[in-house]
């Protein structure tokens, strides 16, 4: 399942700008360009991540996030803001959100302000990401194959994770380098290859393959590919 992000942003030029950046990244996004239509938008829930313009027609941005939170404390807000007093910025994090960036912005600042956001997020979350036999336990940072525990390194454990949260989806390796070293694959070799080894053999000494290679465009979590299909 992808990660689900409510931009609420009244200005069509850099809504347009951050939908269409993050929908490229592989995100799923819902834009709302007014308060009203962004408020019935957190209601109705289950967003991993919000984007809120703090000056929007109707209710200002700061009230919007004071409502939201008085509801849901957990769901990770980023606030734009135009205006550069710091008190300024410190009412948006005083009012709730989690972090906050200043308009103009590069849409490569707000990318990596949004992963910093979502690994928050999942590093903190109390669920357990399943699938078959495999289970990882955000919380504690800990995961299991058919009941055995699997001695992974931090960056092992976020890739398998991150496959787990995307199953029978082809991760491009630009995508998995983008959310796990926060750049591409150009200059970084074979660490990726390196560490997709590791991992396999981890988790294959206790099942059989789960992580497959496509080649020419990725990995994938799940079955397995057809008869005379990419893997030797």
């Amino acid at each position: 399942m992808s990660i689900r992000v409510l931009v609420i942003e009244d200005d069509e030029r850099i809504s347009g700008v951050i939908v269409r950046g993050l929908r490229e990244e592989g995100y799923a996004v819902e834009h709302a360009p007014d308060s009203e239509q962004g408020w019935h938008a957190l209601k109705a829930g289950g967003w991993d991540l919000v984007v809120l313009d703090g000056w929007l027609p109707g209710e200002d941005g700061l009230v919007i996030l004071k409502r939201f939170r008085q509801n849901d404390r957990a769901t990770p807000v980023l606030f734009l803001t135009a205006r550069d007093a710091v008190s300024d910025r410190v009412r948006g994090l005083d009012a709730g959100a989690d972090d906050y960036l200043g308009k103009p912005f590069a849409f490569e600042e707000l990318l990596a302000r949004v992963r910093a956001l979502v690994r928050r997020r999942d590093a903190s979350d109390g669920t357990v990401v399943a699938y078959h036999d495999v289970k990882a336990d955000l919380a504690a940072q800990r995961v299991e194959r058919a009941g055995h525990p699997l001695g992974l390194t931090a960056k092992e454990f976020g890739l398998l994770v991150f496959f787990l949260r995307h199953p029978g989806q082809v991760l491009s390796r630009t995508r998995i380098y983008a959310h796990l070293w926060d750049e591409g694959p150009e200059g970084m070799s074979n660490t990726l290859e390196v560490h997709i080894k590791e991992l396999r053999r981890k988790l294959e000494a206790h099942g059989p393959r789960l992580i497959h290679t496509l080649r020419g465009r990725g990995y994938l979590l799940g079955d397995p590919p057809a008869p005379h299909g990419d893997e030797p």
